[in-house]
């Protein structure tokens, strides 16, 4: 390692972040020492990270180290190439943000009986953690990190843990991250046991017959997936996404997310290497069902959170299709296209965190102001919260990939991906790429109608709540960070050719080959496959889109087009209209309900007041806890029942099973 790389900026981002988790002790007895210096301390991290990772991105270069601690025969190794520079770039420049943000955020722990060090010290180590992962070069070091990374954030899901629900959250969250944890562990062993070491550089040396292949990457798959959010082991992020403090909200859910899906990346395109077509298949079955199911869930939600959290389950699906085409193409000789693929799913992982992270910190900004979290219990706060309602509707855009923002871009890709299915010889191949184009078509049509219903009810129309009425704009800080995340948003939109040329050192150091095509014609168009096939000019419609905003305030200004009058509509002989005549948030997705009623456990009531007003309530629940975890549940209970019975309180019977215990032991070692 040279004197001054890439390596040494990360290893510095680290120091910081865990000198700002040991400087939040102090927070207690000096609470304004959270906003004066363990929040700066993160924030510098951020930056550092954030520099160390765009700087390996162009540059391309390698960095390796080795950390004086660990074991004396498993030291701590470290390496920093472009994979990544890219997913250590998203949790630095998320961190940096943050930085902006919480400030304001947390003033209002400062004198309640939530624990400040608790909340400053579990943040540190929660984004140290994900930086460790990042940078691991050994199944050990990787190991040690990733559970830094799930403790540390239990404990931010329990913060309030006053709250039975966070409780609940909070266990559950922890329950499966050790499960997937356990099995990311034993995906690493096969490995280990091919290549005779934990290293990285060992694995990758390992020559696994197809079936013990196989099966690592499925361990994997499961591991990952979890963390991930991938359906069906995807229930512990609605629980624990709307619990947590909304600056952790946007951590998990646009950093931490995609922590796992670098592992995934890692695991399979790195350590394995020879990606399989079956494999591909699997994960394209897992991301369209999961992109599917969680729009749709996220369609039916109430709660702003819960409603991000499930669509985070929709993105993370999308992400997952690209890589299932990738591994399709690849595993059936198609390089090139495996390539697009690959890009698409990295460029949506890019966007997904900062839309994601701009659309929770706005939530949050909605719920410090009117400490609301239902839907129905807001609206008309676009008067009250302007920056805020701007920032949220350019947010809700990019999420619903409408072009010219970030979204739009990587969806495209991945349908450009999805309609090279005629390369294939297979004819199941031919046919299961076009049904994944469908079904993301579709998920894109409902996500669309989910943020207009979020946007429409929330910041539309007449305030639902004395709180929405009283609703004020947010401090400067928390509206900066928003705002960066939106500019973020846009010119990842309008400049995807720069974008591509940057991440094209990823699918080179995987794949062996880039996506140059997608450039030839220069940065103003994209052209990913060749230019007669598609081809999509973001900067000419950004362009567009400026010019009809200026002739339509053009036009106004002479007058050539009429000012529009406003005065009372026609009340066909109904009194004055009020906030209960408003479309709500259950009525809005009630077409949507009726349609997939199958797919949801509905639990509806209808119940009056005192003064005779009829009040409407439905409950939207996910029919896997049926399905599949409850089941799961009774059959653990028996099972400790069972176990239960060795416990007889007799001394004997336990000296007994000792010694069976030993007899058996020696038999086998003999």
């Amino acid at each position: 390692m040279t004197d001054f790389s890439p390596l040494l900026l990360a290893e510095l981002a680290i120091l910081a972040v865990l000198l700002s988790a040991l400087s939040a002790l102090a927070t207690r007895h000096l609470p304004a020492l959270m906003r004066q210096l363990v929040i700066p301390l993160m924030g510098f991290s951020g930056l550092l990270a954030l520099l160390a990772g765009v700087w390996t991105l162009g540059t391309g270069q390698n960095s390796t180290a080795i950390l004086p601690i660990g074991l004396p025969w498993l030291p701590w190794q470290l390496h920093l190439d472009a994979l990544a520079g890219l997913f250590l770039s998203l949790v630095g420049g998320i961190t940096f943000i943050v930085s902006f943000y919480a400030p304001a955020y947390v003033r209002e722990f400062e004198h309640g009986n939530d624990s400040l060090p608790a909340l400053g010290g579990f943040t540190g180590l929660f984004i140290a953690g994900m930086q460790m992962v990042i940078l691991s070069d050994g199944a050990f070091v990787f190991m040690v990190s990733w559970e830094l990374m799930s403790l540390s954030s239990y404990f931010l899901v329990t913060f309030q843990h006053e709250k039975a629900a966070n409780r609940r959250a909070g266990f559950l969250y922890l329950l499966m991250a050790h499960i997937g944890g356990l099995s990311i562990l034993l995906g690493y062993a096969l490995l280990a046991a091919y290549g005779h070491g934990l290293s990285f550089e060992a694995m990758r040396a390992a020559s696994l017959p197809e079936g013990w292949a196989t099966l690592a990457f499925l361990l994997a798959l499961f591991g990952f997936g979890m963390k991930a959010g991938l359906l069906p082991v995807h229930v512990w992020l609605p629980e624990a996404h709307p619990v947590a403090p909304s600056h952790i909200s946007a951590l998990m859910s646009g950093v931490m997310l995609k922590v796992a899906v670098y592992g995934l990346i890692r695991f399979t395109w790195d350590l394995l290497g020879d990606v399989h077509w079956q494999w591909g298949v699997t994960l394209l079955i897992v991301g369209s069902l999961s992109a599917i199911m969680g729009v749709l869930y996220a369609m039916m939600q109430q709660n702003m959170k819960r409603l991000l959290a499930y669509s985070s389950v929709e993105n993370i699906g999308i992400i997952f299709i690209g890589l299932g085409l990738s591994a399709i193409f690849s595993g059936t000789g198609h390089p090139a296209l495996a390539v697009i693929g690959l890009v698409a799913a990295l460029y949506h992982a890019l966007n997904h965190a900062m839309f994601k992270s701009l659309m929770f910190l706005a939530a949050g900004a909605v719920l410090h102001s009117t400490r609301e979290h239902d839907l129905d219990q807001m609206g008309g706060l676009l008067r009250r919260m302007p920056w805020t309602g701007l920032f949220f509707l350019l947010g809700c855009i990019s999420i619903a990939a409408l072009p010219p923002f970030n979204g739009f871009v990587s969806e495209w890709l991945t349908f450009q991906t999805s309609l090279q299915a005629w390369a294939l010889d297979s004819g199941i191949l031919r046919t299961l790429l076009p049904i994944a184009a469908a079904v993301l078509a579709l998920t894109g049509a409902i996500a669309a109608a989910t943020f207009v219903k979020l946007y429409g009810i929330a910041f539309l129309g007449r305030a639902r709540s004395r709180r929405a009425r009283r609703a004020r704009e947010v401090s400067l800080g928390m509206r900066s960070a928003l705002a960066m995340l939106a500019i973020v948003c846009l010119l990842l939109g309008i400049l995807p050719t720069l974008v591509i040329d940057t991440l094209n050192s990823i699918p080179q150091q995987l794949l062996g080959k880039g996506l140059e095509q997608a450039t030839a014609h220069g940065w103003l168009w994209l052209t990913p496959v060749s230019a007669e096939t598609a081809s999509y000019s973001a900067p000419l419609v950004f362009i567009g889109a400026l010019l009809t905003w200026w002739l339509a305030q053009f036009l106004l200004r002479r007058g050539s087009v009429r000012k529009v009058r406003y005065g009372d509509p026609c009340d066909c002989g109904f009194g004055t209209p009020n906030a209960r005549m408003q479309y709500t948030s259950v009525a809005f997705a009630q077409p949507m309900r009726r349609v997939f009623a199958d797919l949801f456990r509905l639990r509806e009531e209808v119940t009056r007041d005192e003064q005779g007003r009829e009040r409407h309530q439905l409950q939207v629940e996910d029919p896997l806890w049926d399905w599949l975890y409850l089941p799961l549940a009774r059959a653990v209970n028996a099972l400790s029942k069972l176990v239960s019975r060795l416990q007889s309180g007799n001394v004997r019977i336990y000296l007994g099973w000792s010694l069976a215990t030993l007899v058996v032991l020696l038999w086998l070692i003999s």
